[in-house]
């Protein structure tokens, strides 16, 4: 009997449990499909109150357009597509405008933006804009492009190039630029000018400082410079307008100076005279304000806007005076004067065309420069005057015996 009990409670508890666990599992479907049905009531609710707000919300002559990056105008430009037809794309979410309300958005904004229909200023330039944002958004590969670059911007950079890095970067005003470049060219041309008479100055000063020969590179003019220098020290050594009293001071100061200076080598000497005479020669070169051939001191003259106005009037010189020689060439017509400097400029160069005197100028016509075969023997005796005195003898020594070709 007591078995047969246990065995029959036993048999209850497992019914009990039984029943309890498909009641549970009654139960837990329910729930699900309560959650479910809830869960895609609140999307469509959701979905529903997205859009009615955004037609609430819509306005078709809202100018703001949002940001976008795309550099490249491979879609709609800075601007975003979304917003150029009224949608805020982070207002869907997961929930985005499907084609219908794309293209009945696309009307509404041509209604309104058509250049036909409207009166505003910027209406071609937003109807073509709202034209481009539609194309892409209701084009299923462009569009899927365009959502998935949209914060991948290495991406974008990596299909569409490098030059997207600078595209849209702030552009300097033109003017500005013109007139910046314009000042630094006559700043340009001003140094320039400087440098070039600043080169030969420097150049005569250390020709008549260390008292160059021909040979050398030294001149008359450096000579000259050199014979005025040693003057004007000799003149401030003597220091005239002293007292008789002061006088026999001074001599004696320069008996002792004298005998000082006769114990110095030949070397320390000289270095001592040119020491002397470089303020003196520098004084008196940075006074020249021409060295001839171009080489001076700048003036207003050299600035690069000066050039630029003379510019159509040298050419035009040029081109006439051209035309005037090859007109009297073909005629055989001599040679005028004019004509016969402007050659022998043109043979011997502008600079030692301008720096050459009346006497070397008459010999250089009389020679005819411009014939090739007297311009190489003009320069060859041009080459054998800058020779020392001995080598032109030993020069003449050997042509005499034909030993030169």
């Amino acid at each position: 009997m007591k078995t047969f009990l246990s065995s029959r409670a036993l048999v209850c508890v497992l019914f009990a449990l039984l029943l309890s666990a498909t009641t549970s599992v009654a139960t837990n479907e329910h729930n699900t499909e309560s959650e479910s049905t809830t869960a895609s009531s609140s999307d469509e609710d959701r979905q529903q109150t997205a859009k009615t707000s955004t037609e609430s919300d819509f306005d078709p002559s809202n100018e703001d357009w949002g940001s976008y990056y795309d550099p490249q105008n491979i879609f709609c430009g800075k601007f975003d597509c979304y917003k150029i037809l009224g949608f805020d794309y982070e207002s869907f979410g997961k929930v985005k405008p499907d084609t219908k309300e794309i293209t009945k958005r696309y009307r509404q904004l041509s209604r309104e933006w058509h250049p036909d229909k409207s009166k505003h200023k910027n209406a071609k330039e937003r109807f073509v804009k709202i034209a481009r944002a539609y194309e892409v958004l209701t084009d299923r590969e462009q569009r899927k492009e365009y959502d998935d670059l949209r914060y991948n911007q290495e991406a974008y950079f990596m299909k569409y190039g490098s030059s997207v890095l600078w595209s849209y970067a702030p552009q300097t005003d033109t003017t500005i630029v013109v007139i910046v470049l314009f000042l630094l060219g006559n700043i340009a041309s001003w140094y320039m000018q400087k440098h070039r008479w600043q080169m030969v100055a420097n150049r005569l000063i250390k020709a008549a400082l260390e008292d160059w020969t021909p040979s050398q590179g030294g001149t008359a003019e450096s000579k000259q410079l050199r014979e005025e220098a040693l003057a004007l020290l000799a003149e401030r050594e003597e220091s005239p307008g002293e007292s008789a009293e002061t006088t026999p001071t001074k001599s004696g100061k320069q008996k002792a100076a004298g005998k000082a200076k006769q114990k110095l080598s030949l070397k320390d000497k000289k270095k001592l005279e040119q020491d002397a005479l470089e303020p003196i020669i520098t004084e008196l070169v940075n006074n020249i304000k021409d060295f001839g051939g171009g080489f001076h001191q700048p003036t207003w003259k050299d600035l690069m806007v000066v050039g630029l106005v003379k510019l159509p009037t040298k050419i035009t010189a040029g081109i006439v005076w051209e035309t005037k020689y090859w007109i009297r060439r073909a005629r055989n017509i001599e040679l005028s004067d004019e004509e016969k400097e402007v050659l022998t400029e043109r043979a011997v160069g502008t600079v030692a065309w301008d720096i050459a005197s009346e006497e070397d100028r008459e010999e250089m016509l009389k020679r005819q420069l411009w014939i090739k075969e007297n311009l190489i023997d003009w320069k060859e005796d041009q080459e054998i005057r800058n020779l020392s005195a001995a080598d032109q003898k030993y020069y003449n020594k050997l042509k005499k015996k034909g030993k030169l070709e």
